[in-house]
């Protein structure tokens, strides 16, 4: 599946309007791994919790469904793609790590997703890659290796980093999904359509994989605790449907429109900045320096393999960073 670029760039106006909403997603997707943890030491199962998100959030996008019905139709795959991997997917696989290894090493790895694309461009699309490119995904696979302390023997669950990694590959979907259509003008999928309709997709899918009728829903009248702290899981809970997923994907697949799926990726990596942040705060997870320095490296590796892609409206490949500085690979498409 081909990265679509717009035939225009964007405005400055629309641009900035882009950057803001996009930093709006990162914050309201940050805050979902503090407040789904304490609900799964709770007692809740992380599938279930998951499963609570997403059909929480589907019913509140049920109206707009409704009103984009019509996208069923034109966009099936679309929709059941975007269910599939950018709701289930991400959702289902990084709760699950949660449950194994701290908010924020669990983020920070579903973070090497915008390296990811460069995967996928490089050799499912078979395009060539910068050089500067390539550097950032070095610079993020070493980051990596510091944030799970390689050199003490995998000191992290090994499932739990797997389940996070899963949670990454699906993230690329995301990106890449949100900004299907954008080059189409007035015949774009709403955005709103699309997530509503992912968002019950999502809920079908996860319905039949967690088995909600298994949960313990005494849990949710009870209370949960943050480092100590005691919080009513309910506002927890609200918190995670109402902010942390309808919020943050509304804004975030709108950012993607504005920007591009590289330069939103950018962005939604401070999403593990500002996760690790609370999770310090509100958990007590406390990372050490090496681990600390790992993660401003995936970051900064993230940006710079970003940072290298040419804007939406570029008629050079997606990984491109012009003609005298691309990698030369056999069996590339210059």
């Amino acid at each position: 599946m081909p990265v679509r670029t717009s035939e225009s760039s964007p405005t400055r106006r629309g641009r900035g309007m882009g950057l803001g909403l996009a930093l709006l997603s990162a914050l309201a997707f940050g805050g979902s791994g503090v407040a789904a943890k304490p609900l799964i030491e709770a007692g809740l199962d992380p599938l279930h919790v998951v499963w609570l998100r997403v059909t929480g959030a589907a019913l509140v996008m049920l109206p707009l469904a409704v009103r984009h019905r019509a996208l069923l139709r034109r966009r099936p795959g679309l929709l059941a793609g975007f269910g599939l991997l950018a709701v289930a997917g991400v959702q289902a696989f990084y709760f699950a790590s949660l449950s194994r290894i701290p908010v924020g090493v669990a983020l920070l790895i579903e973070y090497l997703a915008p390296a990811l694309v460069l995967g996928w461009v490089r050799f499912v699309q078979r395009r060539p890659v910068t050089r500067a490119a390539a550097v950032g995904v070095v610079l993020a696979v070493g980051g990596l290796a510091c944030v799970v302390e390689v050199w003490s023997g995998l000191g992290f669950d090994a499932l739990g980093l797997l389940l996070a990694l899963g949670a990454a590959c699906c993230q690329v979907g995301y990106f890449v999904l949100s900004d299907q259509g954008s080059d189409a003008g007035d015949e774009a999928p709403d955005p709103l359509g699309v997530i509503s309709y992912g968002l019950l997709v999502g809920a079908a899918v996860l319905t039949v994989v967690a088995r909600p009728w298994t949960m313990d829903w005494s849990v949710l009248t009870g209370t949960a605790r943050m480092d100590g702290t005691p919080v009513a899981a309910v506002v927890l809970l609200a918190w995670i449907v109402l902010v942390a997923t309808v919020v943050a994907y509304v804004t975030g697949v709108v950012s993607v429109r504005r920007l591009s799926p590289q330069v939103a990726g950018v962005v939604a990596c401070l999403e593990a900045v500002i996760a690790t942040v609370l999770a310090w705060v509100l958990l007590g997870e406390h990372l050490s320096a090496p681990q600390i320095a790992g993660g401003v490296i995936v970051l900064v590796g993230a940006f710079i393999a970003q940072s290298s892609t040419p804007a939406k409206g570029s008629e050079r490949p997606v990984a491109g960073g012009g003609p005298d500085r691309e990698l030369s690979m056999p069996g590339t498409a210059a």
